[in-house]
């Protein structure tokens, strides 16, 4: 009998496993690190029946896997590679979903002293002029891309730094530890460095600068180019996405009493 009950349970627990839908969505290290995916994925599995199987990458191999049609849907915080992705035919819009900001983390004896600053460009430049060690991502990521930018901005180029400037390749997390081993500058995202368990001699030194916002916006694969591509569950996903649950979730989310995202997708 005992038998018989247990047969029965695995193949009910089965039947219901096998009634789970699934799709693909790449999305950043960034988001990953930061934890939310564990509190939005098991909401996702409860309300839709949808196995959201994530793949962690950097934005710009989020958005080439899209291109490439390996995913459903990409979720990533880049929003000149994301336009370009769209004007090339590889997605069917753009949704914004949620937002952070980049921090400049330091060692907290802050020899280039950017805790003074009065700019990221100003925070960029003291370290420049310091020649004080600095990890960049390397990685083609959203967060890489935006710290290119700014290094631009303030008028410098990176690719003529020397070697106090390391770019590793790696994701957020792996930079982030990078950074505590040797001491040494990095550009986070907020929510990132606020889930970072390793800190270290590290502190948050600069924020606040609104050329620092750092939007996430989920992208639904397009079938035109991909046929196989699961547009109908891409879209129940980016309907859950933008709804009060996720908002109270997104919204809900902290770390040390300190909030990690704000929603603001908007309704059709």
């Amino acid at each position: 009998m005992k038998r018989l009950i247990l047969g029965a349970f695995l193949a009910t627990s089965m039947a219901v496993s096998a009634m789970a839908d699934e799709m693909k969505m790449a999305v950043t290290t960034s988001f990953h690190n930061s934890g939310l995916s564990d509190v939005l994925l098991p909401a996702i599995k409860s309300d839709l029946g949808l196995d959201v199987q994530l793949l962690v990458v950097g934005t710009g191999q989020a958005l080439r896997l899209g291109a490439a049609g390996d995913v459903d849907a990409i979720l990533v915080h880049s929003r000149k590679a994301e336009e370009k992705f769209l004007a090339e035919g590889n997605g069917t819009h753009r949704r914004e979903i949620m937002y952070n900001d980049f921090v400049f983390i330091g060692p907290k004896a802050d020899a280039a002293d950017i805790s003074a600053a009065t700019s990221a460009a100003d925070a960029l430049k003291r370290i420049s002029e310091a020649r004080a060690a600095f990890v960049s991502r390397g990685d083609d990521s959203g967060t890489h891309k935006k710290e290119l930018s700014l290094w631009s901005g303030a008028g410098l180029d990176a690719e003529g730094f020397g070697d106090w400037y390391r770019a590793v390749g790696a994701g957020m997390g792996a930079a982030l530890n990078t950074a505590s081993g040797m001491d040494a500058y990095i550009m986070s995202d907020r929510a990132s460095w606020l889930n970072f368990a390793n800190k270290g001699g590290l502190a948050l030194l600069y924020a606040g600068d609104p050329v620092l916002f750092n939007q996430y916006a989920f992208i639904p694969v397009n079938p035109a180019k991909h046929a196989h591509v699961k547009t109908d569950l891409a879209a129940k996903l980016e309907a859950w996405l933008a709804s009060e649950a996720a908002k109270e979730l997104i919204n809900g989310y902290q770390i040390n009493g300190e909030t990690l995202f704000v929603f603001n997708a908007k309704a059709k």
